[in-house]
């Protein structure tokens, strides 16, 4: 599937640089729930509302699903052999207990940007820490296999010598907590899965007075390969049978299954049979999403803004279809909506 996938595009536009969100909406007098929603039914003209607007556009027996993956300060500053200032994003976990890692340079606005070049010798970092490179990954031009050894243990070392990843449209640092979502409760993705980041306690209280049920699962996200147009990487997941349970009757009581993230829509069709039945599951995943493949376990889609032809495109139009996408997005480009991880969201329904 990898060559297909890679030689489908997304959907093409043109992304302004201007409508890139550079700081979190905190930063801009907002709350976390104030940024803006674009609603896609089909092909229905797309409506315009705000984040708090959320709950009216899902119905009672509805059931959302969250990923509770939390954000590693995953970005750590690191120098080759030969002296040259390298940016090591500690990416993935893989089942043998060696982990994707990227390696970067830095660039003059404090983030960095790809090194794609041939390096010798371990990675030495602050604290003791040290990154083996053992190979490149399939045939990326960025990413490694690489075994850490990262005192006294990974959590541990990137919390204090760690930053979150940072890529050149955000214009400062910004602390972790920034990069969390509300409901996170354990670390494990070297990126945020954004498309929660807007929920707040007060979204959830109303989502469950309205009758919507809530239910977690788990994906650790790596860094965004996917958004670089490059084939798919292992990403660890685990859904618990009490989602599984909810999912399931859930359809069977004729109600939608609304994945909060690509992330969710990755794990529960990793989890789902060829009955439409999700299963507990536990384990790594390499799945793509593509329209020809289609969506069994979720109905709707709650995420953010993509890159154009960026792959996760392909999940969305997969969940959506074609013509909802096409309108949602040259909607939220005439309307002036904002991108990226601290910009504004879109949800798609049947």
């Amino acid at each position: 599937m990898t060559a297909e996938l890679l030689e489908r595009p997304g959907l093409d536009f043109e992304l302004p640089p201007s409508l890139e969100a550079h700081e979190p909406p905190e930063a801009r007098g907002e709350r976390r729930d104030g940024v803006r929603l674009l609603v896609s039914r089909g092909c229905d003209d797309p409506v315009h509302a705000r984040f708090t607007d959320l709950p009216s556009f899902l119905r009672p027996g509805d059931l959302v699903v969250l990923n509770t993956s939390g954000t590693r300060p995953a970005a750590v500053d690191a120098r080759s052999t030969d002296g040259r200032r390298l940016v090591v994003h500690v990416s993935t976990e893989l089942p043998a207990g060696l982990w994707l890692v990227e390696v970067r340079q830095p660039s003059g606005n404090g983030s960095s940007v790809p090194f794609g070049g041939d390096i010798a010798g371990p990675l030495t970092l602050a604290g003791g820490g040290e990154v083996r490179l053992l190979d490149r990954f399939r045939d990326s031009t960025r990413l490694w296999v690489a075994a850490l050894a990262l005192p006294p243990d990974v959590d541990t070392y990137l919390a204090r010598h760690g930053r979150p990843i940072r890529y050149g449209y955000v214009e400062r640092d910004w602390p972790v907590a920034v990069y969390q979502t509300v409901y996170a409760t354990e670390p494990g993705s070297a990126e945020m899965p954004s498309a929660g980041r807007p929920i707040t306690p007060e979204i959830i209280t109303a989502l469950v007075a309205r009758g919507v049920a809530v239910s977690p699962l788990v994906l650790h996200t790596g860094v965004s390969s996917l958004e670089g147009h490059e084939a798919p990487y292992p990403e660890y997941y685990r859904v618990p049978a009490e989602t599984a349970e909810r999912v399931n009757a859930t359809h069977a009581a004729g109600h939608r299954v609304i994945a909060v993230g690509t992330t969710v829509v990755r794990a529960l069709e990793s989890a789902v049979d060829e009955h439409r039945v999700v299963h507990p599951a536990d384990g790594w995943t390499e799945l793509v999403v593509t329209p020809e493949r289609g969506v069994h376990a979720v109905d709707g889609l709650l995420t953010g803004w993509h890159e154009p032809q960026a792959s996760h495109l392909l999940m969305l139009e997969a969940v959506a279809g074609r013509c909802p996408l096409e309108r949602a997005y040259a909607a939220a480009l005439a309307a002036g909506y904002r991108w990226h991880e601290f910009g504004d969201s879109h949800l798609l329904l049947p």
